[in-house]
């Protein structure tokens, strides 16, 4: 455990609406160590932005947390939130989805730069905010002569370097990267894939990397985590995870990849729950194949399936914890009347 960065346990984050609460992160736990890279899977709406923001505390007002975020041996979600935001920047980076939304418009990239170092670093003398903006700029591939130009001059590619640019300039140790090739072409992707894992090679950088892209996952991470519903049902090292899944959600996923293989598209039938309701006991038996009775009656309990690889699915037990008849299948319309009650 010496070397874990960022330990979460039981983490929970919630909005508040006029009615029931959205559970978007409901019980959450995984733990990054310096220098991986743990990738966080799962179709949208499972939660797995708000978990990223969540760490950072970047919730909006009206949401709540509650469990641990251990980073340097204080637990994030009860420390204040002045602490936090001293944290945010040299110590916990993120890099946004969508950078033409994250870069002002009426500033230049050399303006984004020196109000990120002013606001954590109010001594910096202004030729050393250069070297190392111009530094952090070079290191993604982008020459100084366009460091007085706007964001809108730049491509979606290079503004997605920037953007990376802006959150490795404080040296962070842990880095959450929301998405960071979405909407690029795949020569660009691996672009920028390549400049994480010299992130990760050369500063030792702890990295949460979210994304819809199981290609990347398999690419570009040590471990990954699969979300449903709030949930993180499966995790492990990739290559054993993708090699031998062990939930049936995970199995749906990597089946539902399309390849020049592909003859018949596959796909996961239904969608995925509201997080203000969702399916009592396991959050995927409305839609799993292999459902029982037990997973509409009871939470799973997350099993070892090997060396640093668990899951929460009655299909791998325990068993003394199943009931009788628990191992029987759950038909269709079973689910459904599980489902109105």
């Amino acid at each position: 455990m010496s070397d874990v960065v960022l330990d979460v346990r039981d983490l929970r984050a919630w909005y508040g609406t006029e009615g029931d609460p959205v559970r978007a992160v409901d019980g959450v736990s995984f733990e990054i160590r310096s220098g991986e890279t743990l990738g966080l899977v799962g179709e949208s709406g499972c939660g797995k932005s708000t978990l990223g923001r969540t760490i950072l505390g970047l919730l909006p007002e009206g949401a709540a947390t509650a469990g641990e975020i251990r980073y340097r041996n204080r637990n994030l979600v009860t420390a204040p939130p002045k602490e936090v935001r001293a944290l945010r920047g040299p110590e916990l980076g993120l890099i946004f989805q969508e950078p033409m939304t994250r870069l002002d418009p009426l500033m230049t990239i050399e303006n984004h730069f020196v109000e990120t170092l002013k606001a954590h670093e109010s001594d910096a003398k202004e030729k050393e905010m250069r070297r190392r903006s111009l530094d952090a700029l070079g290191a993604m591939g982008i020459p100084p002569t366009r460091f007085k130009q706007y964001p809108h001059e730049f491509s979606g590619g290079m503004r997605q370097r920037i953007m990376i640019a802006l959150a490795l300039v404080l040296n962070p140790k842990v880095l959450v990267a929301d998405e960071p090739t979405t909407a690029l072409d795949v020569i660009v992707e691996g672009q920028i894939l390549e400049i994480l894992a010299d992130l990760r090679r050369n500063f030792d950088t702890a990295l949460l990397l979210i994304t819809h892209n199981l290609g990347i996952v398999a690419e570009a991470c040590d471990r990954v985590a699969v979300m449903y519903a709030g949930r993180i049902v499966e995790q492990g090292d990739a290559r054993k995870v993708f090699a031998e899944p062990a939930h049936p959600y995970t199995r749906a996923l990597l089946e539902s990849i399309i390849s020049l293989a592909t003859t018949d598209l596959k796909y996961i039938p239904g969608a995925p729950p509201s997080l203000i309701d969702p399916p009592p006991a396991c959050r995927f038996h409305p839609r799993c194949p292999s459902a029982m009775r037990v997973c509409s009656t009871k939470d799973p309990i997350e099993v070892s399936i090997a060396a640093g690889h668990v899951t929460e699915c009655w299909l791998h037990g325990p068993e003394d914890e199943i009931p009788a008849g628990g191992e029987q299948p759950l038909e269709r319309e079973e689910i459904a009347v599980a489902e109105e009650a």
